[in-house]
């Protein structure tokens, strides 16, 4: 086993590669930036973090979350934020860098992980970023009432998010948690027929009555498997700006919303705690 520390790791840009809680994790140098890593989890990536730019977003839906985080309030005020699965805490070090003295809470249920993340890619000490090792679940029903800002939702056991965390259960302790004016982003991962993203824009529909759909036009017609970025609010959202900025990344994307997002879903029904289902596999061929 390879393993990096700190600014010895970056030096030595070997890869580190460890068993966590959720199968083999990989910290993979990025050739192209001196102080870049990907983090990998049984061959899947997981977040990608540049130690000297924090602010830098390699993976195209973490730039759309991106997109959501820097529209939640105006530009560098700090905000508070919930993050649901935490990866490499990539958004978390987002927030810390554009936003700072922002104070944030990080969720991540594989401890092991979380252990392996500090170690080889410290947080800046003078960030205010809480890290637990906890469900994503069981942590947000103990939080208070009306607290974040923003709450972002990026949690997958292997290659698929957890059913307890497809519901309109779950949505509605998101809602509570959220301050009235507060936004949620969620990443979702899906490909053809649909059914999974279908159904989740129905069950964010029964609780909040703003949504906003970001992804690759092929994969809303599904042509492939991808990732599509989920936006809901209680007041309207940024939708122009939205749609401005998603069209403008290095891979461009459409954002849905309204009737035409509503007409995407197909007649779905929104799905609840006991008939909730895991999000589907990706094919292998997603990560080849």
């Amino acid at each position: 086993m390879a393993r990096s520390r700190g600014k010895q790791g970056r030096e030595a840009r070997e890869s580190v590669v460890e068993s966590v809680d959720g199968g083999l994790a990989e910290l993979i140098p990025d050739r192209d930036r001196p102080a870049g890593w990907t983090l990998l989890v049984d061959g899947a990536p997981q977040s990608h973090v540049d130690l000297d730019d924090p602010a830098h977003l390699s993976f195209e839906y973490q730039r759309r979350i991106g997109h959501v985080l820097d529209l939640a309030a105006d530009p560098g005020r700090p905000v508070q934020a919930v993050h649901l699965g935490g990866g490499a805490f990539t958004l978390a070090r987002y927030v810390a860098a554009t936003r700072p003295r922002s104070t944030q809470q990080v969720v991540e249920r594989d401890g092991a992980l979380v252990q392996l993340v500090r170690t080889a890619l410290p947080l800046d000490s003078g960030a205010r970023i809480r890290v637990r090792t906890a469900d994503a679940r069981e942590a947000l029903a103990k939080m208070p009432d009306d607290w974040a800002d923003v709450l972002v939702a990026d949690v997958f056991s292997g290659a698929r998010t957890p059913a307890h965390l497809t519901s309109t259960e779950f949505l509605t302790e998101v809602r509570r948690v959220l301050r009235p004016a507060g936004t949620y982003a969620a990443n979702l991962a899906d490909g053809p027929p649909l059914a999974h993203l279908r159904a989740q824009i129905a069950t964010a529909a029964a609780v909040f009555p703003e949504l906003a759909l970001i992804a690759d036009p092929t994969v809303l017609r599904g042509k492939r498997f991808g990732n599509a970025v989920l936006v809901a609010s209680a007041l309207p959202l940024p939708v122009a700006e939205l749609t401005r900025r998603a069209a403008g990344d290095p891979h461009p994307g459409r954002v849905e919303h309204g009737r035409g997002l509503m007409d995407f879903t197909g007649g779905a029904l929104p799905v609840a705690d006991a008939t909730a289902k895991a999000s589907p596999a990706p094919p292998p061929s997603v990560f080849r």
